[in-house]
Parts: C-alpha cells; structure tokens; sequence
C-alpha cells in the first residue's frame, strides 16, 4: 500500500455521485493531520438494522496519542447517531494490536467476524468490531 495508491483511490470515492459517506478531517498547525470515514454499513449484519460503519481513520503517525483519533471517532459516533444509525461497526486489522487497543478503549467489541484481503499478493486478515451508539 502506498500513499500515492491510496490517494487514487480516495480521489475515485470521493468523486463517486450519490456517494453516502461523510469524511471528517482535523487539522493542526501544519494542515491536515487526520481523516476519517464513515456512513451506512456496506454488507449485512444478521440480527441489527441501521448499522453505520467507520471505513477508514488516518492520523499522522508522530502525532498518534495525542487525542485526534478520539475525537474524530466521537464526532462520527455523534453524527452517525444523528443520521439514525444505532450501531457502528468498522474491520481492521488483525495483526494490529495498536489499533485494536483504541477501538476497544472506545468501547467496540471484536464479534467473530473475519475476512480476508489481498493487497500487493499479500493476504492480510481483518476482524470486524462493533458498539452500540
């Protein structure tokens, strides 16, 4: 994965008509320094209805623990709730303890479901997690 192939493909979604998702971004001193995606769940979850799903959040690795990540996140919590969503639900990956510690601090809850994906010819697993808004 590189920046220049993530940017690509961020510019196609972004540009998508009739696109449901919202982006929110933070910034600091020096621009940009977080992004997250959000809006309706893009596959089915037996059992719950109006499920919204975080597709992405990125902030500037030096700045990592500094609280935009929360913030970001809790603003989407707020504005998903706003939007009718009762559930929030989001994949990431499995070999990513640091990730998985956030989104447990923020109360999301590994719920068994698993997929895999290839990037480059490399398999890389995902574990899907939710909570409640």
């Amino acid at each position: 994965m590189t920046a220049e192939g993530d940017a690509g493909q961020r510019r196609q979604w972004f540009s998508q008509p009739g696109r449901k998702s919202r982006d929110l971004v933070a910034l600091g001193d020096r621009g940009l320094v977080g992004w997250i995606c959000f809006g309706p769940y893009r596959g089915e979850m037996p059992g719950l209805e109006r499920v919204g799903e975080v597709y992405a959040l990125y902030i500037s690795p030096d700045l990592i623990g500094q609280g935009i990540g929360r913030t970001l996140l809790g603003e989407a919590h707020a504005q998903m709730k706003d939007q009718g969503f009762e559930t929030s639900a989001l994949w990431v990956l499995c070999d990513n303890q640091r990730a998985r510690r956030f989104y447990e601090r923020a109360d999301y809850q590994a719920d068994g479901g698993a997929q895999d994906d290839v990037y480059d010819g490399i398999t890389l697993t995902e574990l899907r997690y939710q909570r409640v808004l």
